[in-house]
């Protein structure tokens, strides 16, 4: 089945008990009998070093998807029990709180729980709760314009979720004069100026606005993700190639890059609309 190994980069993973020992709670998350397929939200666990970020995705995500410091992961859905059926991970108690505070039966449970998301990205805060958002569960408060917060969660889990749906962002296309044809990566490179990707010595894609590394994921931008990723690299030890290269669609990275432009652009914009009071 498929894995996010690292941001917007998927593996597949064999995921049984004979082969996966420690499986924490993601076989209650995960599952080929879910009736509903579940979205997760994703941040550093207790005790991590890196800047917080946030990420949601709809399949099994690594333990270790930033880095070595660990990731956390919030369901929608959970199961109490193996075998039985999905039940939200929103209780009606919870429901019922935001209702009466905010005095609107309208607001569900998905509401909620974009709402969540899109708290996390605020960078306000961010800012006041660095200190404990490292050393513990993430506290949400009761922003005063519930809807704003929620709205812009549920366009970033859209992007982010299906980011290999959205449009293209328009990149140039430089070919290198008097080099064949060739959309195969070995490994890629930013310039020095950070506006253009050098694919490969055939082609590099140029017209990177800047912007798009204001979305940061842990360390790296998601930009900067891809292209310390896709690459073609050998594990010294077991010898096992590993090479992101499709033959049977030979520009899909390309496509990748041009869309993690537009999600990292459209990830900025929403998160800079967001309303500065969050409590």
């Amino acid at each position: 089945m498929p894995a996010l190994y690292r941001p917007f980069t998927k593996k597949y993973l064999y995921f049984d008990d004979f082969w996966n020992e420690e499986q924490y709670q993601l076989n209650k998350i995960f599952t080929e009998e879910n009736e509903y397929e579940n979205i997760v939200i994703c941040f550093p666990a207790i005790g991590g070093r890196t800047k917080y970020w946030c990420f949601s995705t709809k399949i099994i995500p690594n333990l270790t998807l930033t880095s070595v410091d660990g990731t956390q992961c919030i369901p929608f859905y959970i199961k109490a029990e193996e075998g039985t059926r999905q039940s939200e991970n929103i209780t009606d108690w919870a429901l019922k709180e935001y209702q009466e505070h905010y005095s609107d039966p309208k607001i569900t449970k998905w509401d909620i729980f974009y709402y969540v998301y899109g708290l996390l990205h605020a960078p306000g805060y961010r800012t006041k709760y660095a200190a404990n958002l490292r050393r513990e569960l993430p506290r949400i408060p009761f922003a005063p314009n519930f809807r704003a917060f929620s709205e812009a969660g549920k366009q970033l889990a859209d992007l982010h979720v299906n980011y290999e749906s959205q449009p293209e962002y328009p990149l140039g296309m430089q070919e290198a004069p008097g080099k064949p044809l060739n959309w195969r990566v070995q490994k890629m490179k930013l310039s020095p100026d950070k506006t253009a990707v050098i694919y490969n010595d055939f082609l590099t894609l140029t017209g990177v606005p800047l912007q798009v590394y204001d979305y940061k994921l842990g360390n790296r931008s998601a930009l900067e993700w891809i292209i310390d990723q896709y690459r073609v690299k050998t594990d010294p030890r077991s010898g096992i190639t590993n090479d992101p290269n499709n033959p049977e669609d030979e520009q899909y990275i390309v496509r990748l890059i041009k869309k993690i432009v537009t999600v990292s652009l459209e990830t900025v914009k929403i998160v800079n609309s967001l309303p500065a009071e969050f409590e």
